[in-house]
């Protein structure tokens, strides 16, 4: 017989299912391509590098010819009086109305010849593109950073739980034992006290563990707009290069150079030279030429039909600025101030670069010696937890042995997938250092991780 179900129950069951299924399973790229089209902060860099390459433009349109064109027309209503004398010799006083439409329109046309500001002012713009340019591409590679940031947090935080809860059971087992020792007189009630110790710190650990893990997805959901779901995981042999070349030097000397911060610094400082040499044009005096073309129509004298004017000019007109308060002299002197600063900037820039290079390969190189510590501690630890078990069991090691044994595990187990993570994202950032980090970096990484 054929399951029936009502619109109602079947809509509920419907829902019931859609719920149940995760937002989608994606791995660490595919995290990168939401944030791409979703994230706030890169969308705001993008409109704002839109913007910026609108500078060129508008300083080219101050070497381009000015093409202006007005007109009007009125409606003209004009009194006056005319006294004059008749043949009798008394004054008579003629008064007269005229009523009449003025017509004119204009045309005219300013091409600069010489304005040095303005030749300055389009050299000037290239380099502010430049900056742009470069501040964009630093929000990308900041982007890529921020999300595999957000994806190995939540990574942990899973781990974390993982370890937390591990351990949990494995003190929950050891409590039990304790108790049943107790019970037949083989254990003080002692054990049972530190295993129920230990228990209970267990159970808030997994308390703090469970709301970490809520934090750190939410933070990766803000970036892609939807639940992350189920995610890739790192693979338990997932074996990280080290970086190439093998050398700090080359590293740094690159980051000095190539970073985007200090390319965007770079850029801003030799605009603000420009600045100065657009400042100081307002001493110099300009070049243009202009042409205008003009159509009057009006009446005649005494309203007497009307008269049709038309004018044309070409010509060259010079404007030299002779005293204009100081203020020029004080655009100058706030300008060299200004490129001071600018050139101060890159300084700074390229020695936090330099820092920032020398960290993230020492986070590469020291991440990969503590990867390895921390696998052989592992190994270590597992066979003490053994020995500790074994020994309880035949009375040579006490309870408290077996419950350290056990934490230990877990938490070197923990401080291992933190290493790994934490060296995987200072390869990132050893690239976003020398402004050559991309997606392409990121697949590599991807290949590392498995599905769930």
């Amino acid at each position: 017989m054929p399951l029936k179900l009502s619109a109602g129950k079947y809509s509920f069951v419907l829902v019931a299912l859609l719920s149940a299924i995760p937002a989608f399973a994606a791995d660490l790229v595919q995290v990168y391509r939401e944030a791409l089209a979703y994230d706030a902060q890169y969308a705001a860099a993008r409109a704002t590098a839109a913007a910026g390459r609108e500078k060129q433009p508008q300083a080219l349109a101050g070497l381009l010819p000015n093409i202006g064109a007005s007109g009007n027309t009125f409606g003209n209503d004009t009194r006056y009086a005319v006294t004059s004398n008749d043949i009798t010799g008394f004054s008579v006083k003629k008064n007269y109305q005229n009523r009449y439409n003025s017509n004119s329109y204009g045309v005219n046309l300013t091409q600069p010849l010489f304005r040095w500001q303005n030749f300055v002012q389009y050299d000037q713009s290239r380099l502010l593109v430049m900056q742009t340019e470069a501040n964009f591409a630093q929000a990308g590679q900041d982007l890529i950073l921020r999300v595999a940031q957000a994806y190995f947090d939540v990574l942990f935080a899973i781990e974390n739980l993982r370890a937390v809860q591990a351990n949990k059971t494995a003190i929950a087992q050891q409590l039990a034992q304790a108790r049943k020792n107790f019970e037949v007189g083989t254990a003080t009630i002692t054990d049972t006290y530190e295993s129920q110790s230990r228990f209970d710190l267990a159970t808030a650990q997994e308390i703090a563990a469970e709301n970490d893990l809520e934090v750190k997805r939410y933070a990766l959901r803000v970036l892609v707009g939807k639940d992350p779901g189920e995610l890739h995981r790192l693979k338990p042999q997932a074996m990280m290069e080290p970086p190439q070349p093998a050398s700090m030097d080359p590293w740094v000397e690159a980051a000095e150079r190539d970073n985007f911060v200090v390319q965007a610094q770079l850029a801003a400082a030799e605009a603000a030279d420009k600045a100065v040499d657009i400042n100081r044009a307002g001493h110099y005096p300009t070049v243009d030429v202009v042409a205008n073309y003009g159509h009057n129509n009006g009446p005649g004298q005494l309203g007497a039909g009307s008269i049709d004017t038309v004018t044309g000019q070409v010509g060259l007109q010079i404007n030299i600025p002779i005293f204009q308060g100081g203020a020029v002299n004080s655009r100058t002197r706030e300008a060299i101030a200004r490129r001071d600063a600018e050139r101060a900037g890159l300084d700074s820039a390229r020695r936090n670069s330099a820092l920032g290079a020398r960290q993230a390969y020492l986070g590469v190189v020291n991440g990969l010696a503590g990867v390895r510590a921390l696998d052989a501690a592992l190994v270590s630890s597992l066979s003490s937890l053994e020995s500790n078990r074994l020994g309880y069991e035949v009375g040579v090691r006490i309870n408290i042995d077996v419950l350290n044994a056990e934490n230990q595990v877990y938490v070197t187990r923990r401080d291992l997938a933190k290493a790994r993570f934490d060296t995987l994202l200072a390869q990132l950032k050893l690239k976003a250092a020398v402004g050559s980090l991309s997606e392409s970096d990121l697949e590599r990484v991807n290949t590392l991780f498995e599905a769930p």
